[in-house]
């Protein structure tokens, strides 16, 4: 019994004690509490115990929750919604690799980028490189265009600099073409291009052609972190990600990601509770030739689930063999896959799904889709899909409508990522607005009533900043503000945010207890800059979190709640770029993000004139855009 009784008692039963009610770790008060629950959608307070969800209600209602121990914040009535999951995130290998980057994700001007590589310059040690790796793209500048090799080696003439654009092109400086050890010899290697002069020396541009190895492999030629940086590294990167309000994420694997030697470093922080963001895994055979191999050495090894809440391993891709992955350099036309590679395809689903693994693949178009299907239901006659394992498609920006229904039919969903809000004008050039309208179909896929999840795909092609994203889903529109879908393949906000929840919660199998403010679920949670609900559409990529919990551990806090977060080491080495400009930069706003801007766009302005006067361009050319570079 849990109080004193009004009435005789019971034979064999007397009444127990009163208790005093436990009470909170945390308290999140004064908020507008966005749960996520259909049931209870709103609250005003949230107490978290143990790392749960422990209540919902008014302030008034919890407040007998509040005792000598419990950590009250106030949210000063801002918008409270669950930790943010993002689906798809290189996260392990974007943390070993984080402090080694300069970011620009988010610079507004080309003239600011190469401002920030110039002073990178001058604190790189000698043998290092400087790295600008994925997050932007040549749309989001106010000049429209990409650096050139000469203005980088202008602005570093003796560092090697190497910078990837999208999954198309890298450019490089004198210095790092000579530290790649890149020669007139130099054979081209297969589906990739080093672009050479007229005197047969490489010029410093790397294409993919269409397949990005070249870029990858050579970025691979760069020194690494060693084992102690490594570790700091990645508690920055996921702080970073915890600045945006990310509480989990699930890990898509990738390539130059080992099992399970580049996976130490994240066992590691979480056998010492320093993770601050939940990571679920995959495992990506790595060796064209060695794939089932490996598959079934890592079934016999783990399975998926072995782990904890922190990090649990969630099944094997986003390649199960290389023979079939497609390339998404949509600056390139679609790859003819190899004829007959379902039949090693079809070994490797086999042999994931008899041991119990689910999987995830790596498909950007209907056509591998289509022959991917084909397979499964081979495999379906003989009872193995649907089987109860978790298996999706991930990207599938041209997916058809029957290939839809048939990925229904076998029991599988599909993670969409952002990949169009940096690649949107160059798939609207090579394929059309048609197209480019339904690229990919979210809204036709959840009125199907699959379980579809959203992420950002980053570090080297997207941003990792979720709300970019999340604009992208609601307004259909790039980085740079180009508008590709018609009203009917829109979001609205609520659907938005639950494909950033319990989206990604549902593909790890982790939706009663993920992606949900509500009782008994974790206590993982974001106070935002600015309400995503109610917002102009605009401000939304803008949005970050003040105060992030992931449970009930406060691991990013600023503004009115600075220093009640837990430290982190200082960023190691000391000349890295994340230790002078940080990650994402919109922390650049303001009067001086404007002033910035306002020099790019004149200085364009100027260009175009001067090109104009030469006959080079029309005169009815928009002052903003370079016609060499608007595609």
């Amino acid at each position: 019994m849990t109080g004193p009784s009004t009435s005789m008692p019971v034979a064999g039963l007397v009444p127990a004690p009163r208790r005093k009610p436990e009470h909170a770790d945390l308290l999140v008060r004064n908020a507008k509490v966005f749960t996520g629950d259909p049931d209870r959608p709103g609250a005003r307070a949230v107490a978290i115990r143990d790392g749960r969800v422990a209540a919902l209600g008014d302030d008034h209602d919890l407040a007998h929750l509040v005792g000598p121990g419990t950590k009250v914040v106030d949210a000063l009535g801002r918008r409270v919604v669950p930790g943010l999951n993002d689906s798809h995130l290189h996260v392990i290998r974007g943390g070993l690799n984080y402090v080694l980057e300069l970011r620009w994700d988010g610079v507004r001007s080309l003239r600011q980028a190469l401002a920030m590589l110039r002073e990178q310059a001058g604190r790189t040690p000698k043998g290092q490189w400087i790295r600008v790796v994925g997050g932007w793209t040549a749309e989001q500048f106010a000049e429209r265009r990409m650096p050139t090799v000469a203005e980088l080696n202008a602005a570093a003439p003796d560092t090697p600099v190497f910078v990837l654009h999208l999954y198309q092109s890298a450019l490089m400086n004198r210095a790092a073409v000579r530290a790649a050890g890149f020669t007139r010899e130099t054979p081209d290697p297969h589906g990739g291009q080093i672009v050479r002069g007229r005197d047969g020396e490489p010029n410093g541009v790397l294409l993919a052609a269409p397949g990005a190895l070249i870029l990858y492999s050579t970025l691979a030629k760069a020194p690494a972190l060693d084992e102690a940086d490594k570790r700091t590294s990645t508690r920055h990167f996921l702080r970073e990600l915890n600045r945006f309000g990310l509480t989990s994420a699930v890990d898509a694997a990738g390539g130059f990601q080992n099992f399970p030697d580049n996976y130490a470093t994240v066992v590691d922080l979480a056998r010492s509770g320093e993770l601050s963001l939940r990571i679920a895994y995959h495992l990506f055979p790595q060796t064209a030739g060695q794939e089932l191999a490996d598959l079934k050495r890592w079934t016999e090894m783990v399975k998926p689930g072995d782990g904890d809440e922190w990090l649990r391993l969630n099944g094997a891709g986003e390649n199960l063999t290389w023979a079939a992955a497609d390339f998404e350099n949509f600056s390139e036309p679609r790859p003819e896959l190899a004829a007959g590679y379902e039949t090693e395809f079809e070994n490797a689903v086999r042999l994931l799904l008899e041991n119990g693994w689910g999987f995830r693949l790596h498909a950007t178009y209907d056509e591998t889709i289509r022959r991917d299907l084909a397979v499964f239901e081979k495999l379906a006659a003989e009872g193995l899909f649907p089987g109860g394992n978790r298996w999706l498609f991930d990207h599938a920006e041209t997916v058809s409508a029957g290939s839809l229904d048939r990925i229904a039919a076998l029991g599988g969903a599909v993670s969409v990522q952002n990949r169009m809000s940096f690649q949107g004008a160059a798939f609207l050039g090579r394929y059309g607005a048609d197209a480019a309208a339904h690229t990919p179909p979210v809204r036709a896929m959840l009125d199907r009533g699959l379980t579809v999840a959203a992420g950002t795909d980053a570090t080297r092609v997207s941003s990792y900043n979720p709300w970019v994203a999340l604009h992208w889903l609601v307004t259909g529109r790039t980085v740079g503000g180009t508008a590709l879908y018609p009203p009917g393949n829109l979001l609205d906000r609520e659907t938005a945010l639950d494909l950033y929840t319990r989206g990604g919660a549902r593909l790890t199998g982790e939706q009663d207890v993920k992606g949900t403010l509500r009782e008994g679920c974790y206590g993982d949670l974001a106070i935002l800059s600015d309400d995503f609900l109610t917002v102009p559409e605009d401000v939304i990529p803008g949005i970050e979190s003040l105060l992030t919990v992931v449970g009930g551990r406060i691991v990013y806090a600023t503004a009115e709640y600075e220093g009640l977060d837990e430290a982190v080491p200082p960023v190691s080495p000391e000349w890295s770029p994340v230790a002078h400009f940080g990650g994402y930069q919109s922390g650049q706003g303001g009067a001086h993000q404007a002033s910035l801007v306002a020099e790019a766009v004149a200085e364009s302005e100027q260009h175009r004139l001067w090109r104009v006067a030469r006959g080079s361009v029309p005169e009815s050319t928009p002052s903003f855009v370079d016609p060499c570079f608007d595609h």
